[in-house]
């Protein structure tokens, strides 16, 4: 099964780090956002890739045309211009890198590598997201339910302190963060997609958010997956820094691929 993922956007809201890399570049734990989102199909057996291109599409290009070199240790001799890997070790993937325009909406990057992604169910999402989802569950999940396509629904996660009440009280008890279950359920994207759906992209221009997943919605063809673990997008500069933290402290939700327990789950599929 291919993972289609979203990374041609501007990400005008992070533009601290998005003018000079593009957003799925942009490091937490000293690795992109992007690579994160891989590992996490990973962990579940998803290894083959296709990102759909954009903006500074080159740099991410170039990101994985030097991974190998980059992810192990080389002796150069530069007398006789040859590089000896000293240690091999690097991700089992299959990455396809589809340039799918500058403008181009994300219902049209998804068209426009249609061919990539053959008759298959698909993964998709995008490329500045982390969970902890269960993909393997989610995978079960939309083929138990028949839809062209599931859409996993999460709790928005909140970007502002929440004040701790007593029921009825007119006193502030203190302060605390924000809980999951404050917000309410919003796309989470982790889509798992049919590649009938892409019958209903008319072209570039097409978001798919917009006109796609309302002609499914009213066909009945959109099922949902409701996932109340952990949940958290890249969209602006705080975003990076929660993120950034909750790897720093060891205990990043999304860092899946070193639980015994998904691989099993994976291996089991």
């Amino acid at each position: 099964m291919k993972v289609v993922i979203f990374a041609g956007g501007y990400g005008t809201r992070l533009s601290e780090e998005t003018a000079v890399l593009p957003k799925p570049l942009v490091e937490v734990g000293g690795m992109p956002i992007l690579w994160h989102i891989m590992k996490i199909y990973a962990a579940h057996g998803l290894t083959d890739f296709v990102v759909c291109c954009g903006y500074k599409g080159h740099l991410i290009k170039r990101y994985f045309l030097d991974f190998f070199h980059r992810s192990n240790d080389l002796t150069l001799d530069l007398a006789t211009n040859t590089v000896e890997v000293r240690r091999a070790a690097t991700e089992p993937w299959r990455v396809t890198l589809a340039d799918t325009g500058l403008e181009t909406m994300t219902g049209g990057r998804l068209k426009r590598v249609r061919d990539y992604i053959g008759d298959e169910t698909f993964c998709l999402t995008y490329g500045d997201g982390v969970s902890d989802i269960d993909i393997t569950g989610l995978i079960a999940f939309h083929r138990s339910q028949g839809a062209l396509a599931t859409v996993t629904a999460v709790r928005q996660p909140g970007r502002f302190g929440a004040l701790d009440l007593a029921p009825g009280s007119m006193r502030v008890n203190g302060f605390r963060e924000k809980s999951a279950l404050d917000g309410n359920l919003i796309n989470g994207g982790f889509f798992v997609c049919e590649p009938g759906v892409i019958d209903h992209v008319a072209g570039d221009e097409t978001v798919w958010e917009e006109e796609p997943l309302r002609t499914l919605v009213a066909k009945g063809e959109l099922a949902v997956y409701h996932h109340g673990g952990f949940w958290q997008n890249m969209d602006t500069l705080r975003d990076r820094n929660v993120l950034e933290d909750l790897w720093d402290s060891g205990k990043a939700p999304w860092k899946i691929w070193d639980r015994p327990e998904i691989r099993l789950a994976a291996s089991a599929r």
